[in-house]
């Protein structure tokens, strides 16, 4: 699927992260990739997360899944909407969602969440902090947005659910199949179904708070030090009044600290693989058989085409000396030459037609090897 008509620069210059926007249909021929009873059949998978969200006259209900057949099929005609995260990672139509919108960097790019509600249902006036289109994919939904939000927003007192006590549409809307309304992080919005049979595609993205960043490469960086590691004054003059913390007792200190944290290199090794990290690691993508290097030779000499596992997170960075460092589900492989052409081209497509040279190249396939036997990459087409 692809975009007509969308003009990526006005958007990126005049409305990423800074104010809501409807797009009307902008395909060239919309189709809804998933029917109702594969999103539910997914909510019972014990590995899928998914929530139930219920609302009564005076209430709201929330729901952890995985949910079984029954108890979906007696929900009848209440006000109630299923959501499920990444249906990309299991979907390949729903995965196909995020190509046309990959002029934001792969890094940022979380899931596609699916939600389906009967007439009325919806999970309520709220703000997320992070950017999202909604596709409408099925039925019709009707959308309002309000004004920025921040933590001194005052919210309904609820154990799962973040509503906002005071919600004020400024805009509204209402989304018919294949429409998509762009959501800035902070804006409150409030989307409810109007009719049955209403489904809605979320893809989202992420951004990492300064908190996150700093406690995760804090924890990272401590993981690498050594207990001798320690503050040392060697040449120490005499000081007149012992008490004093000195100048430069505080620059060496200090030093200390900054020395570590600012080290971009490490950072950026870091940050790879942290970003990269697979958003459910406890799922087991990994073939039932090793791969050997000399199948995957006789791959790349037929012409067979990769395919990256949809839940698998691929991205690279450039190094100073030449080469780059590619990420692929929290593991980082140093390549140069061909192999960081390679990296590229596997950071660059879902489907990569690769070089059949490449079968003579050791390091090509083995880095190939790695990538298969952990899972995030198959030559086997998506079914």
């Amino acid at each position: 699927m692809q975009l007509a008509d969308f003009d990526i620069a006005a958007f990126l210059r005049d409305h990423w992260q800074q104010k809501p926007l409807l797009i009307r249909n902008p395909w060239k021929a919309w189709h809804n990739p998933l029917d109702p009873d594969e999103l539910a059949g997914l909510a019972c998978e014990a590995e899928v997360e998914s929530r139930l969200v219920t609302r009564t006259p005076k209430s709201w209900k929330a729901e952890d899944g995985p949910f079984d057949e029954a108890r979906i099929a007696k929900l009848g005609k209440k006000r109630w909407t299923l959501l499920v995260q990444a249906v990309d990672h299991y979907v390949p139509e729903v995965a196909a969602l995020i190509e046309p919108f990959r002029f934001i960097p792969d890094w940022r790019i979380d899931d596609v969440m699916v939600s389906y509600a009967t007439d009325g249902g919806g999970v309520g006036p709220h703000f997320d902090q992070y950017d999202v289109f909604l596709i409408q994919g099925l039925g019709t939904r009707r959308w309002q947005v309000g004004p920025r939000c921040d933590q001194s927003s005052p919210l309904l007192p609820h154990a799962d659910l973040r509503l906002l006590a005071d919600f004020t549409a400024t805009d509204e809307w209402l989304l018919e199949p294949g429409d998509i309304l762009y959501v800035p992080p902070g804006f409150a919005h409030d989307g409810v179904a109007v009719g049955d049979d209403c489904m809605t595609y979320s893809i989202g993205f992420r951004a990492p708070s300064r908190s996150d960043l700093l406690g995760n490469w804090c924890d990272h960086l401590l993981e690498t030090l050594q207990d001798e590691d320690r503050y040392a004054d060697p040449a120490l003059p005499q000081q007149d009044n012992p008490g004093e913390i000195t100048a430069e007792a505080i620059t060496r200190l200090h030093r200390m600290i900054t020395d570590k944290l600012l080290d971009r290199d490490g950072f950026a090794r870091w940050f790879g693989e942290y970003n990269s990290a697979p958003k459910y690691p406890d799922v087991d993508w990994q073939p039932e058989e090793p791969v050997q290097a000399a199948g995957v030779r006789e791959l790349l000499a037929a012409g067979s085409p990769l395919y990256r596992n949809p839940a698998s997170r691929f991205a690279f960075v450039r190094q100073p000396a030449g080469g780059v460092s590619l990420f692929v589900d929290g593991e980082c492989f140093a390549c140069s030459g061909d192999t960081a052409a390679l990296a590229e081209q596997l950071c660059a497509r879902d489907r990569v037609e690769l070089d059949p040279a490449l079968a003579g190249s050791k390091v090509a396939v083995a880095l190939l090897v790695e990538l298969l036997n952990q899972g995030s990459a198959t030559f086997d087409a998506p079914d």
